[in-house]
Formats: structure tokens, sequence, C-alpha cells
């Protein structure tokens, strides 16, 4: 394909792949990640009303991408594969977006009966006091309050069970994946760690990867999807429109683990070690690998830009690299708090797509809204950054618990929750809470999910090598996290508000 930029159409490699397509230097560029992408299931495909080569994708307002194949042939190809993947995707997501609508409704009639049975069982309460502080009330009065007290707890307990099992039916199937469905793809930042996971290989030009039905065309046609760098006579141009709100949302390309996510957790046997040994004790250690040492992005490697300046995408990164802690913790029961901590994350990076360039750092998307006057509109970034540090300090707190010794993983969470999210949730949110606590696994079983090599949770050496990792990666996420704080008390953005 040719990209359209300010020198003119220009030669780029395209790929269509998990209903986005992008586009590349060259195919032997790949591995660096993608330079643009667009999403087919949200853009508009439209055919050019002259030039029977050109086709148009457009987000109205956000992307636009202008194509230009070879031949007619070629572009009605494209035409017929980027269509075919666009429809199968709508039908999805409007199936999906239907299901998730009737399931919010669901469940927010079932949180209105909850907080009815809670009024009730507060004048229930009420009223049995009067009956004891009276004491000349025959005993049938009494045993009939005591009657109503009990059934009105019994059915309260009920419906809060069945608000869980809604939200756990509604609500956890994708988040039962290691990684996020859907969350925005992030260019890697390790580069001592890249790898082509999802490009499987590159041989004579072209590309061998996984694809679906709907995307094989493309593939059979290697001359219209593989592109060498010095070849001039490309087969479909594309156009980018840079205007203030353009930008193209990048390709991430996957890290050698990350098939293994979910395997990255390492088991915490005995997290507080017998002392505080310097590294070069460590180092005369046998060497295990764990959860937090082999993420592709940790915020122990986050380097703070000029001005304490918090990097955007690697903050990001890292924390969708520390969510799957909590599938240890029980992907089904855990799942709200999952599902809560990743909405947040996605809404800061929605905002940080549209103008990458700008939005380098936290502290920029932040001040940019608080100018605009729009920080503490609902579902502004700025909103969805105060929640997210919130959560992560929970997962802080919980992860400080068990490094310093704390066996019982249900204390850990407790703690951490009553120092952290508990002051901003309501009664009904801290009753989701307290069910979830009673499902959290044992210390053992936590440990035993957490290791990247079955076994290795039994080693002497991997208690040293959590310490080891966790005195690096606690600290690191606790500097930042701080900063967020005295950004957010400054502009006065913080919130008592509950929820």
């Amino acid at each position: 394909m040719l990209l359209l930029l300010f020198a003119g159409w220009q030669p780029r490699w395209f790929l269509l792949c998990g209903g986005i397509l992008s586009y590349y230097d060259s195919p032997e560029d790949a591995w660096k990640g993608c330079k643009g992408s667009i999403q087919m299931a949200v853009c508009e495909i439209q055919v050019h009303s002259v030039d029977n080569t050109r086709m148009d994708l457009i987000i109205p307002g956000e992307q636009y991408f202008y194509l230009k194949a070879r031949s007619v042939a070629e572009r009605q190809r494209w035409l017929v594969a980027l269509g075919s993947a666009k429809a199968c995707l709508t039908d999805s997501r409007t199936q999906k977006e239907k299901e998730f609508a009737e399931n919010t409704e669901n469940l927010k009639t079932k949180m209105s009966e909850l907080r009815l049975y809670c009024d009730l069982l507060v004048q229930q309460v009420d009223k049995t006091k009067e009956v004891t502080a009276t004491g000349v009330s025959s005993s049938e009065e009494g045993i009939d309050v005591g009657t109503l007290l009990k059934s009105t707890c019994n059915t309260f307990l009920k419906t809060l069970e069945e608000c869980m099992q809604i939200a756990n039916a509604a609500f956890t199937s994708e988040l039962l994946y290691r990684t996020p469905p859907g969350s925005p793809q992030l260019a890697m930042l390790k580069s001592n760690k890249m790898k082509h996971p999802i490009l499987n290989s590159c041989e004579n030009g072209s590309l061998n990867m996984e694809i679906n039905d709907d995307e094989e065309i493309l593939v059979r046609n290697k001359s219209s999807l593989c592109l060498k760098p010095a070849e001039t006579d490309c087969s479909v141009s594309s156009e980018e429109n840079t205007d203030d709100n353009t930008t193209v949302q990048g390709e991430m390309m996957k890290e050698d683990g990350e098939e293994s996510l979910g395997n990255h957790d390492s088991d915490l046997p005995e997290l507080h070690s017998t002392s505080s040994s310097p590294e070069s004790h460590w180092e005369d250690q046998e060497v295990i690998p764990t959860f937090f040492s082999t993420m592709n992005t940790s915020f122990s490697d986050i380097e703070l830009l000029e001005d304490s300046g918090i990097p955007t995408e690697a903050f990001l990164a890292s924390c969708y690299a520390v969510v799957p802690v909590l599938d240890k913790l029980g992907p089904t029961v855990f799942a709200p708090v999952k599902m809560d901590l990743v909405g947040n994350i996605k809404k800061v990076n929605q905002k940080y797509i549209t103008n990458k360039e700008e939005f380098t750092t936290l502290q920029k998307i932040v001040l940019h809204e608080v100018e605009a006057d729009v920080a503490q509109v609902r579902n502004s970034a700025t909103e969805a950054l105060l929640w997210l540090k919130r959560g992560l300090k929970f997962l802080k707190g919980f992860l400080a618990e068990v490094k310093n010794g704390e066996k019982d993983i249900q204390t850990a969470l407790n703690n951490a929750y009553g120092k952290t999210l508990r002051q901003h949730h309501g009664w009904v949110v801290r009753g989701v809470f307290a069910l979830a606590l009673r499902a959290a696994p044992s210390y053992e079983d936590f440990v035993a999910a957490l290791t990247i090599k079955e076994g290795d949770h039994q080693k002497a050496a991997f208690s040293v090598g959590m310490q080891r990792d966790l005195s690096l990666y606690l600290p690191a996420m606790e500097k930042q996290l701080a900063i967020l704080d005295t950004l957010y008390e400054v502009h006065g953005l913080e919130s008592d508000e509950v929820v």
C-alpha cells in the first residue's frame, strides 16, 4: 500500500488482523511496531467517487486513511476483506452491547431492591430497640418483630448474592482473559525483550501469521500486502490526515512472555525474608524468575521525565502488567475490581491516543483537562486516573502486606482495602467486597498460582527472589502514586464522592 504523508504518496506495508488495519514501513521493519492503525469496527468505508482505485477509511473527527490500490480488482478484494471484517465485528459488538445494557439494567434493579431492604432493616432495628427499651410489650410482639427482622436480613443477603451472580455472569466473560481484550495496544518499551510472537516469521517479504477467515483473502495475494522498501510500484496507497485531534493508535508488538501472562505469577512462599540481605547475598543464590521479574513492563522500569513527569504509555503498560494479580485472587469474584481497573486504564488511554505527541506524561493530560475545565466531568481522563491510582494503591497495599509476612490472604486484602478503597465505597460495594473476601484463596494456593515454573514456590530461593523483586517494584510504584497524589492535591482534584 501507499501512504499519503506530507511528502505525498508513500509505500507502506499493510496488515489486517483481529479487526485492526495496521501499516508498517516494510515487512522487514514489522517487528518495530506499526506506524498507525485503525479499528474496522468503528470506521466508515467510503469508495472514492472519481478514482476507481481509491477507498477511504474514516472515523469522523479522529482518523482518516486514504487508500489507493494498484488496480480496480485489487481494490475490490480489499473492500470485500475490510467489509467482511467490519460486518463480523459490528454484529458481535452490537450483540455484546445489547447484552451488557440488559445486564446493567438488571443489576441496577437489584441494587435498588438492596437499598429498599437496607431502609427496612434500619426501620426494623429501630423498632426492635423500642420494643426492648419499653419492656412492657408482649412476648408475642417481640417474637413478631424478631421474625420480621430475620426475614428482611435473609432477603437482603439473597438479593446481594443475586447482584453478585448478575455481575459475574454479565461482566466476567471477557475479564477471564489474562490480558484484557480490546485493551489499548501499547508499544513495548523494553527493546531488549522484543520478540515477534505476533509475527511468527517474515519470509520473502511476506508475513506468516494466524488470521481469521475474513482476513484470509488478504494474505493469499501477498503481492498486495507485502511491499519491499525499494518498490515504487506499490499496490494500495494511504493518506493520513494529521489534524489536531487526528491520531492513530499504535500497535503493540507483544513480548515473548505475553502468551503465558497468566503464568507469570510467582508464588510467594514466605515473602518475609529472614533478613534484609544485601544484593550481593541475593546474587549468590539460585535466581528463580518471579511474576514481577518477568513482567513485560514494570513500574520499576519507568524513567521519570523532566519535572517528575510520568510517561503515559509506560505507566499504562505497567498498569496492565499488574492486572493478572487479581486473576490469582479469583478471576470471578474479583471480576468487578478488575473490570473497574481495566476500564479506567482504557479511559486514560483513549485520551492519550487523541494526541500522543502532546500527552506524553500523565501530568500533561490532567493539566490539559484542568485548563479546559473538564477535569471533574464524569468519565474524564482525570476522573479515570483518580480511580486508577486508588485501585493501584489497593494492590500495592495488598502486596506490601504479603511481602511483610501476612499469611492470611483475607486479612491482607481486608487490611489493604480498609486503608485505601473502603472510604470511597458505599455499603453496597463494601458488601460485594466482603463476599469476594470469602472466596479468597489460601496463602499456599495464592503462592502456587504465582510461580512461573510449577514447584518453584517450594524453593527457598524463590522467597528471596520475591523479596528482591517486590523491594524494587513496590517503592517505584509508591513513588509514582505519590507524584499523582501531589498533582491532584495541588489542583484540588481529589473527590469525596462515595460509590
